[in-house]
């Protein structure tokens, strides 16, 4: 969370203003001093940490000549000398020299732990640089290319004088910067003032406010190291260990106690992080600093310490999955508590305890949040440096607490608006409670009548405090009250239990004053301060690039293939996969990352959906133009993706003809007779194959092809389909009745039904097989072809060639309702598009028998009435085709094999439908004859073999053998053609003759004319002889059949959902309404004239209900009413019929038929009559 932070506007001198000259000087000096250093730090942190860490990164290198650092350090050194003379005047042992203030009892704590601050800069740089390989070794090859430069100046074109100068000064940046003394340089300065001025050494005053100060500071930071409310303790820690040092360098004093102590917090905390990945060794830097100090401790010790290290890593590692669900636990129900607190309107009467409780909870999230990111920090870099792997539990356990840690800081984030005006409102009351304890104490001092220059001191101390309190909570001001209040609690000012409430309230305002530092730093601002490029934006874009690839390669290009592996063996399930049983092998819900939010990162947003459905729609999209007969598969990946995951998958939008497709519905149309004759068909399977080809395979057609080819052109073109095959037929059909009226053809049938009429009773109404096979043999007399085929073989090839277009009509219905499963996710947007053209498609067959049966049963095609005496030769020269056909499939030239021609059992179901003989088919029984033939010849042959079996004659019983083996496969193949003919036959409901449909209908008819009567009742309001007027509707109804056929039919279908009947099979245009009264019929105008085309309105009239009758039977231009008015009748009944355009007459005036309406009603007024 990042808010303004109050700048202050003040300078020190107009901030530290009290009647004590002497004071004002003091705290001034000292306020200036500590300011200095926070200046400084903050110099280092942000430009000197960063362009040091980030050194090496990003591209090549851009060697800079910067001595910015030098002269860093240099300040510094100079600030810490200014800063330890300071102090060591104010606290002199030197009787001689005049007093500034009274010093007993005052400890100014801050100027140490400021010094130290600066002290731990320094420490921090030291560790930086000794950390960084890469710089070091740039040095190295720097100093040899200077050696290179020395050796030919000419070459680089640098002059020789300029050079010595040049080494002096990089010899000076060594020691100086690089060889870790940057620290070491600092406390081994001269602190003595060398022209008799400030003495430090030989300071004994100063020396023990140095080590006093230390010891409370010390035990301050111990007590709270390691504790939940630990927030900078361990910075302070290095700093102690700072001035521990610096205070034995100065004073060349060892308090071995207080050694031992500070050695003994490593126990406790066995590492600090300085900054980034710099981590801090206490006892190594203690060890190494002052060694003479470490000779005085048993080796044992020593050793402890760098043991518990390592202990203390592993115990880390165990308890930070335990760690992180307490954590889990606390952030959890902080966040509870900080919604519920902010979410609820400060009372009037309790605002001080609202503004307490808020105040505690905001401090209680930092305190999380610096204990948190302290787990993290010192875990990873404890890892890191010493070289330890880290287990898959603690990765995932430190991913957990980061994510924490960003929650913390979302939440102040989401509430800032609320917490800013919180925060303002915390400062406002800690500072009255401030003020109110040092007002308490400022009146005991002026109660207290003898006044001394301490005293003085005393009060204009707390004067200043209270002064500086009154203002805003900047930095500076809380500094000088710091300061101050150091001389104001001297001489027991507070009492115990005033001054650690004091304390604490001054220690709170520090915290909310300070609720600015982010959780997780943007590393953005730290890069901003590289050094090492010709700019930062060099660093930016490597810094992008590195964690994008990282990104990608960890995340999202695993993620990806994870979700195209799943989709893939979810829609490939039916093959044998490895076990994917949840309850065995686990199962990841990769569905998590998709209800992420995106992510911004620099000037983009990482939407891990948006790549992953960007990733599944170009996969999809390119392996379908790849291998374009996986389109379906891809599509139902799509599907699975959008249900699985949520994803909104973009349509391929590839053209579904491909690969698999075959032959295109609109080949097939146009080359229909090439088709048929060409292909092959199975009716159980519903597959066309191909008969031969020059290749090595066979093309098939099946169903999901020609669904292919609807979805590429439409539903529209299933009709187009059967109208070319209606036209196909129609050829084929000429030739049929040419075939039938053939004399020779015909004569042989004629004498087939005399001879079969004549002998039936003899062989039980069965058709003699011999009979069959007669004419079989018989007509090949009549002449070959040049291949060697019969005119009988040809007539069954063209049988077979009509069934198979009626299996290919058959097979686009199968592929209409296939494309109509497959499209049923855009059910509401095609649902009418499909109606309009697939519903006259569920009664193709019965199409193509109604509109060829008229002719075929008319007597003038009386020849044809023979063909039912024709197909028992035919299927006895369809069984020979078959079986020769299937022999050939064994033998290496397979010119002519096939295994499957259902074309013949279509073709001839659909004949003998056309001539409406299947009854006098059924009556040949002709596949019992042939069933009882072969059962017979079957039967004597194994007779014969048991017989030939004991006589042992081998050649004669594999003669047997072969007759036994050839009659099971022309029964065999008899019995699969009678099965595929009734299999056929129920395609054109074979089981009624045309008498029986036709007396069906007339029922049918009936029924609808009883319901209709059931449903006619007059209006309310009439007379009881309206009843018997509503009889005469159905005579009505015939006239107006038989004067406008095809308009008006009398076959009526009553809707159950509405009190209206829709009339006769056209029921998109003839709708019978009843009306009340002749007057509300619509008037026919050329506005409504395509609304009520084919409308039929029934009219009903009563006197006793009191209205004149008048009828609308014609509109005129004008679009007014020219109503025919009549002699009230005491009841009418009459029609008015809008007829179709083919009907109309049309002339400028009248736009249909009037005399026909007038007829309809005058037939009603004489049957009245």
């Amino acid at each position: 969370m990042h808010t303004l932070l109050p700048y202050e506007q003040s300078s020190l001198l107009e901030l530290i203003k009290t009647e004590n000259k002497v004071l004002n000087k003091v705290i001034t000096v000292y306020a200036a001093l500590c300011c200095e250093i926070k200046k400084l730090k903050y110099e280092a942190e942000t430009k000197f940490y960063n362009g040091l860490l980030f050194y090496g990164e990003g591209a090549d290198l851009h060697v800079l000549s910067d001595t910015e650092l030098s002269c860093f350090v240099t300040r510094c050194y100079e600030v810490v000398v200014n800063v330890v003379h300071q102090l060591a005047v104010l606290y002199t042992s030197n009787k001689n020299a005049p007093k500034i203030i009274e010093t007993s009892g005052v400890h100014f704590q801050a100027m140490y732990e400021h010094l130290g601050e600066l002290l731990t800069v320094l420490i921090t740089l030291d560790e930086i640089i000794d950390n960084h390989a890469t710089l070091k070794d740039h040095w190295t090859m720097y100093k040899r290319l200077l050696k290179s430069v020395h050796h030919n100046p000419s070459k680089f074109g640098i002059q020789e004088d300029k050079l010595k100068p040049f080494e002096k000064l990089l010899l000076k940046l060594e020691c100086q910067l690089l060889d870790g003394m940057i620290f070491q340089a600092c406390i081994e300065q001269q602190f003595d003032s060398l022209n008799g001025g400030v003495s430090v050494s030989k300071n004994s005053t100063f020396a023990e406010e140095f080590a006093h100060t230390l010891r409370t500071a010390f035990s301050n930071v111990e007590a709270k190291l390691g504790e939940p409310s630990e927030i900078d303790q361990r910075d302070k820690y290095v700093g102690i260990c700072g001035l521990f040092v610096l205070h034995f360098q100065i004073f060349r004093t060892v308090d071995k106690k207080f050694y031992k102590s500070l050695l003994d917090v490593c126990k406790k905390v066995p590492a600090i992080t300085l900054t980034a990945n710099i981590i801090w060794f206490a006892d190594n830097f203690l060890i190494q600093k002052i060694p003479a100090a470490a000779k005085l401790l048993d080796k044992k010790s020593i050793h402890t310490v760098k043991t518990q290290r390592e202990n203390f890593l592993q115990q880390r590692a165990q308890s930070l999955t335990k760690d992180m669900q307490s954590y889990y636990v606390f952030v959890s129900s902080w966040m509870s508590k900080m919604e519920s607190i902010l979410s609820k309107e400060q009372r009037t009467a309790k605002f001080s305890e609202d503004l307490s409780n808020r105040c505690n909870v905001f401090i209680q999230g930092f305190l999380y949040a610096y204990s948190l990111s302290t787990t993290i920090k010192t875990t990873m870099n404890l890892y890191m440096t010493m070289q330890k792997p880290m287990t898959k539990t603690s990765v995932k356990a430190l991913c957990r607490l980061v994510e924490l840690l960003k929650a913390i800081e979302h939440m102040f984030y989401r509430r800032s608006m609320v917490v800013a005006d919180s925060v303002t409102h915390i400062t406002q009351h800690l500072q009255y409670q401030a003020l109110h304890s040092i007002s308490v104490a400022k009146k005991r001092v002026i109660s207290d009548k003898k006044y001394s220059e301490q005293r003085l001191d005393v009060l204009s101390a707390l004067v200043l405090a209270e002064n500086t309190l009154n203002g805003p909570s900047t930095r500076q001001r809380r500094l000088i009250v710091s300061l101050a209040l150091s001389v104001g609690t001297q001489m027991k000012t507070f009492k115990d239990e005033e001054l650690i409430p004091l304390q604490l309230v001054l220690k709170k305002l520090d915290l909310i004053s300070e609720l600015t530092e982010s959780a997780l730093r943007d590393c953005v601002p730290a890069m901003m301060h590289a050094r090492h490029l010709e700019s930062y934006e060099v660093l930016l874009e490597c810094y992008d690039k590195e964690i994008m690839e990282v990104l990608n390669e960890h995340l999202l290009d695993k993620l990806c293939k994870e979700i195209e592996k799943d989709l893939r063996l979810s829609v490939h399930t039916h093959l044998k996969l490895d076990d994917r049983n949840p309850f065995r092998v686990g199962m990841k819900d990769l569905a998590h990352f998709f209800f992420l939010n995106p992510i911004r990162f620099f000037n983009r947003f990482i939407d891990i959906k948006a790549y992953v459905t960007h990733y599944l729609d170009k996969t999809f999209y390119n392996l379908t133009t790849v291998a374009l007969h996986d389109w379906a598969t891809y599509s139902e990946m799509r599907n699975l993706a959008t249900q699985r995951y949520g994803l909104s998958m973009t349509e391929a939008h590839l053209p579904s003809q491909t690969l698999e497709q075959g032959l295109d519905v609109l080949e097939i149309m146009r080359n229909i007779h090439v088709f048929v004759s060409r292909y092959l068909y199975n009716l159980n399977n519903q597959i066309f194959i191909e008969r031969t080809s020059n290749n090595k395979h066979l093309n098939t057609i099946n169903i999901r092809h020609i669904a292919n080819s609807i979805r590429t052109h439409g539903t529209g073109i299933m009709n187009t389909t059967v109208n070319f095959t209606y036209q196909f037929l129609r050829k084929k059909f000429y030739i049929f009745s040419q075939f039938m009226y053939d004399e020779h053809i015909k004569s042989r049938l004629i004498k087939d039904i005399r001879f079969f009429r004549e002998v039936k009773d003899q062989n039980d109404h069965k058709y003699p097989f011999e009979r069959a096979d007669k004419f079989n043999r018989g007509i090949r007399k009549l002449g070959i072809t040049p291949d060697g085929q019969s005119y009988l073989d040809q007539f069954r090839q063209l049988i077979s060639q009509i069934g198979n277009a009626m299996g290919y009509v058959r097979m686009i219905r199968s592929g209409g309702l296939h494309c109509c499963s497959s499209a049923i996710r855009q059910l509401d947007s095609v649902l009418s598009d499909l109606t309009r053209n697939f519903a006259e498609g569920t009664e193709y067959f019965k199409m193509l028998v109604d509109v060829f049966a008229p002719e075929f049963r008319s007597p003038k095609n009386m020849h044809l009435r023979n063909f039912y005496i024709i197909v028992p030769p035919l299927t006895l020269n369809f069984v020979e085709h078959s079986i020769s056909c299937k022999e050939k499939l064994n033998k290496k030239n397979k010119s002519g094999a096939a295994f499957t021609d259902d074309g013949f059992a279509m073709g001839v179901a659909y004949i003998l439908k056309l001539l409406d003989q299947y009854q006098e088919f059924d009556s040949l029984h002709w596949f019992q004859s042939v069933r009882e033939k072969y059962v017979k010849e079957i039967r004597a042959v194994a007779k014969q073999q048991n017989v030939q079996s004991t006589n042992q004659d081998e050649k004669l019983l594999q003669t047997m053998n072969l007759t036994h083996k050839r009659l099971e496969v022309c029964l065999q193949e008899f019995e699969l053609l009678y099965f595929s003919l009734s299999s056929a036959r129920i395609f054109f409901r074979a089981d009624k003759t045309a008498a029986e449909e036709s007396q069906e209908k007339k029922e049918k008819e009936g029924q609808g004319w009883d319901r209709l009567k059931a449903r006619l009742s007059p209006p309310a309001g009439s007379c009881h002889h309206c009843p018997q007027v509503f009889s005469l509707v159905p005579r009505l109804l015939e006239v107006a059949a038989a004067a406008l056929p095809g308009v008006v039919d009398t076959q009526l279908c009553v809707s159950p959902a509405t009190k209206e009947c829709e009339y006769g099979p056209l029921e998109a245009r003839g709708l019978l309404r009843i009306v009340s009264s002749p007057d509300t019929a619509p008037p026919y105008t050329h506005t409504n004239a395509k609304r009520l085309e084919g409308t039929v309105l029934l009219c009903f009239h009563c006197k006793s209900r009191g209205t004149p009758l008048q009828t609308p039977l014609l509109s005129s231009r004008k679009g007014q009413l020219a109503s025919g008015v009549h002699s009230s009748p005491e009841h009418a009944l009459f029609l008015i019929v809008h007829t179709p355009h083919q009907y109309a007459e049309h002339d400028q005036n009248y736009v249909y038929k009037k005399d026909l309406t007038y007829s309809f009603l005058l037939l009603i007024r004489q049957q009245m009559s």
